[in-house]
């Protein structure tokens, strides 16, 4: 394995997108005619043997529906750190708490067989349709409370809960006075 290959194995743009694209079941073709690039292309930039624009960056980031610094987020990182380590200061940030959901990514990168997210769940705040997802999902409340429905079950999640589901309908509201707070991990990654 070439240098390249193993620094775009450990993280970083190129792992990125490919990441994303096999999360969404795309195919390279399918990347390259969405951003009017070749397949070539694509497959050395995941490779890490190119680097996008930031012109193609931002066409990236609005095929997945992220944010451009996305992207950006854990370039500050240390060499020997990256595709291991993630610093509280360094976290990817997917959503917008106006949006009343703020996600952040705790695991290293999008390449691994699963993904580890810190969830704040804004006061008021709900997923008005369930969403079913081809995932296994499991989570920890640390803090607030959090209602949560798994098909046709409801629960009230305290401070301490955990819970866990696979290939079923779910959504969440938080009807309280405080943000909610969940490491949610889900298997494989859907970003």
């Amino acid at each position: 394995m070439d240098k390249a290959t193993f620094e775009a194995e450990k993280g970083g743009v190129g792992a990125d997108l490919r990441a994303l694209r096999r999360a969404r079941g795309l195919t390279l073709q399918d990347i390259a005619s969405k951003l009017g690039r070749s397949v070539g292309w694509v497959s050395q930039v995941e490779r890490g043997l190119s680097e996008p624009s930031i012109a193609d960056l931002r066409h990236i980031a609005a095929l997945f529906g992220l944010p451009l610094g996305f992207f950006f987020q854990n370039d500050a990182a240390p060499q020997e750190e990256r595709g291991y380590i993630v610093r509280a200061q360094s976290r990817r940030v997917l959503g917008d708490r106006k949006d009343g959901l703020l996600e952040e990514l705790l695991s290293p990168d999008l390449g691994g067989s699963f993904e580890i997210f810190r969830s704040v769940f804004e006061p008021g705040s709900a997923l008005p349709e369930p969403a079913l997802r081809p995932t296994e999902e499991a989570g920890y409340l640390v803090a607030g409370r959090l209602d949560l429905w798994i098909g046709e079950r409801s629960f009230h999640l305290n401070p301490g809960d955990s819970f866990r589901f696979k290939g079923e309908t779910h959504r969440w509201a938080n009807p309280h006075d405080e943000p909610a707070v969940v490491i949610w991990v889900i298997a494989p990654p859907v970003y």
